[in-house]
């Protein structure tokens, strides 16, 4: 396929931009985008008629692959050029800037997919999931100030899930590495660039989670035992690592989700790989695509064939040095949410009751 990327503005197509940065990921929210273009005659400019806070879409060929806003126009002018850049990001940008809205600030008897879904329809945003809406949650207080999507990333670590945007510009709540490309990066065949960053620095032998207790007026020294541990064979020995987790009715089984979390995390950073490939597609056309597991085969970089890892990030790009696609990888289990607790007090502890007899 050519690769050719078009702006689309109202129903109208722009092509032929001599720079392109279209990102997308499962760590970032909104997907974005900037586009340049250059040596354009002096009445060209007054065709791209790209105006800050209009809705657009981008699409590779015919492929969209962001559907927002335009956040910025730049045009320029010089001696001896005529340039215009535009700078945009999917819908999901009024989740992440503009403070979460609902009547009474209390959300009841909701899950997760529900919750989102309230939080986004006023900004004409669907929130769909994998098939995992997490449990329902008897109440959510929204706390002045903060984002819409602060508190989607809450329940939705709450549920295990990872919040991130469509090409559609709506919002996806999944879980990581569901999907696969049906062809990956093989060093000698498709691959221009590739760094392995292998790291000892991030990971721990024994990580020990302690509990944080509510009540302030207990024995002083009384939760200062580790009540979860989790190991990593793979870690230098001595090398321990102490966590503090709410104290709730469940605590305890939180708290080893919690200390397994962080070793299983701290495991997948340790191992991310860059690519930097040609091609904006794998082998059957597909976009390259974020939370799509992929087969790579690096065996200079000490990686085995046909690993499987998952796409966090993707930016495809053009410029003088060419189209290429810039890809960060990593194990599945980097990316698994990290177990929360959406009200951690204590059922037991009542504010203001008076002493038992």
């Amino acid at each position: 396929m050519a690769n050719d990327l078009s702006l689309i503005l109202d129903g109208s197509q722009v092509s032929g931009w001599t720079k392109i940065r279209v990102t997308r990921g499962i760590e970032r929210l909104p997907s974005d985008f900037e586009v340049e273009m250059t040596d354009l005659y002096p009445g060209d400019l007054a065709r791209i008629s790209a105006i800050p806070g209009q809705s657009c879409q981008v699409a590779i060929d015919n492929d969209v692959v962001i559907t927002g806003y335009i956040d910025q126009v730049r045009p320029s002018i010089g001696r001896d050029y005529h340039r215009i850049a535009v700078i945009g990001r999917g819908k999901c940008e009024d989740l992440v800037d503009c403070s979460a809205t609902w009547p009474s600030g209390q959300i009841s008897g909701s899950n997760a997919l529900q919750i989102a879904q309230k939080l986004a329809k006023p900004y004409g945003i669907t929130v769909t999931s994998d098939g995992n809406n997490g449990p329902s949650i008897p109440q959510i207080n929204l706390m002045l100030g903060e984002t819409a999507f602060e508190v989607i990333e809450r329940i939705a670590r709450y549920a295990g899930l990872l919040a991130y945007d469509l090409p559609d510009g709506n919002l996806r709540l999944a879980r990581a590495g569901v999907d696969s490309h049906t062809s990956g990066f093989t060093e000698g065949q498709n691959v221009e660039e590739a760094e392995f960053e292998w790291r000892a620095d991030l990971q721990y032998s024994e990580i020990d989670c302690y509990l944080l207790t509510m009540q302030t007026m207990g024995d002083a020294g009384a939760n200062l035992v580790p009540v979860a541990r989790a190991t990593d064979a793979v870690a230098r020995p001595h090398r321990n690592l102490y966590i503090v987790s709410e104290q709730v009715q469940a605590g305890r089984n939180i708290a080893q989700e919690r200390a397994n979390w962080e070793a299983a995390r701290r495991a997948g950073r340790s191992q991310a790989i860059h690519i930097v490939t040609d091609s904006w597609r794998d082998g059957d056309g597909m976009l390259w695509t974020p939370n799509v597991l992929v087969p790579v085969t690096l065996p200079s970089l000490k990686i085995p064939e046909e690993t499987f890892m998952l796409i966090s990030e993707v930016t495809y790009t053009l410029d003088e040095h060419g189209t290429h696609a810039d890809l960060v990888l990593m194990p599945p289990d980097a990316f698994k949410p990290e177990p929360t607790i959406l009200q951690p007090l204590s059922p037991d502890v009542v504010l203001g009751a008076p002493n038992a007899p």
